[in-house]
């Protein structure tokens, strides 16, 4: 760890409270310590951060396997909610003390962020620090994929995978908003069963217990989802396929269960699928920026008019970082894990 003599150093770059990484590993990796404030480039504000969350890839990066991209930040931390300290050059349409939450390539776990300013959305009144902290990355992951890349339409039925965690509560949350008259059918632990449904699935399936291609069948009379969204990769590649009706979209945002798997192209032009695949971090500003607008103008008056809500797990001081990501790892938590940063 680095410390920094404050005396030697001018006021943009005061040393702020951040989240370290001593070396690639576990929890036990993760210690608060000191960095520089950043100082917002052009086109970027700098925010003081007082929420942000955790994410899986944050888990993903801290052992090591999904570096930054290039220029972004190394501080853990994808998304943030706060208020705007300083303007970049270039920046219009937002003022100093502005309440924003925005998606950022790194650096949420720290008491200051930056973040450009297309990226921004203002927090409605009505949702707090701790609830914006919970938007960006994971209402912004289901509505790109489900609605902008899987094309979810009324009549539709959809099959989302691991329904406890935050994109998937989220998910759930944006198809019974926006599309009321799709089906929604849900994995979930033996744990989580009752809750999921409580969000407003359709079905919910054990796959502890039970074989969700079977039930899916089943319950579309052998027709099949016509939208998937799954994180889990190789494992499931083969059952995701067959559950999927003909011209059905499987959507894969993660790889838990591996990432390569033999396909059988001949049954994908058959019944005329698509596999899409998507990741939001490495995406360009311009593209990230346009996703966000679209985001903002469907999705967000339904946050505003409380028609969706996120839901919080925990919340954990910045000093329990550790703590929130056993949490995560042990996957049983029910929505998002938020990171307290700084007093709102």
């Amino acid at each position: 760890m680095v410390f920094f003599d404050q005396a030697t150093l001018p006021c943009c770059l005061r040393s702020v409270r951040a989240v370290l990484l001593k070396d690639f590993g576990g929890p036990e990796m993760l210690l608060l310590g000191e960095a520089p404030t950043p100082s917002p480039g052009p086109n970027q504000v700098l925010v003081r951060v007082v929420a942000t969350s955790v994410n899986r890839p944050d888990i993903i990066q801290r052992l090591g396997h999904y570096p930054p991209p290039a220029g972004e930040s190394d501080i853990l931390g994808l998304e943030i909610a706060g208020v705007i300290e300083r303007l970049g050059s270039g920046v219009s349409g937002w003022r100093v003390g502005d309440r924003v939450m925005s998606l950022v390539g790194g650096g949420g776990y720290a008491e200051f962020a930056n973040a450009y300013a297309d990226h921004l959305i203002a927090i409605p009144d009505e949702v707090n620090f701790h609830e914006a902290a919970c938007v960006c990355e994971t209402y912004i992951t289901a509505y790109l994929n489900l609605f902008m890349l899987g094309a979810v339409k009324n009549g539709d039925t959809v099959l989302l995978h691991g329904g406890g965690g935050g994109v998937n509560t989220a998910a759930i949350q944006l198809c019974k908003a926006l599309i009321p008259e799709a089906k929604i059918v849900v994995t979930a632990s033996t744990g989580k069963v009752e809750r999921v449904a409580a969000l407003g699935a359709d079905l919910v399936i054990d796959y502890k217990q039970e074989d969700f291609t079977e039930r899916v069948l089943s319950y579309t009379e052998k027709k099949g989802v016509d939208v998937i969204l799954d994180h889990i990769g190789a494992a499931y590649l083969s059952p995701n396929l067959k559950s999927l009706a003909i011209g059905g979209r499987l959507v894969e945002i993660g790889v838990m269960g591996g990432p390569k798997a033999e396909l059988n192209i001949a049954l994908i032009m058959v019944k005329r699928q698509q596999i899409i695949g998507s990741v939001l971090r490495p995406r360009s500003v311009a593209e990230k920026a346009a996703i966000t607008r679209e985001f903002t103008r469907t999705a967000l008056p339904l946050l505003s008019n409380r028609s969706i809500k996120p839901l919080i797990h925990e919340v954990f001081s910045l000093e329990h970082v550790r703590q929130a990501h056993e949490s995560m790892e042990a996957g049983t938590h029910f929505g998002k894990i938020v990171l307290e940063v700084s007093a709102g």
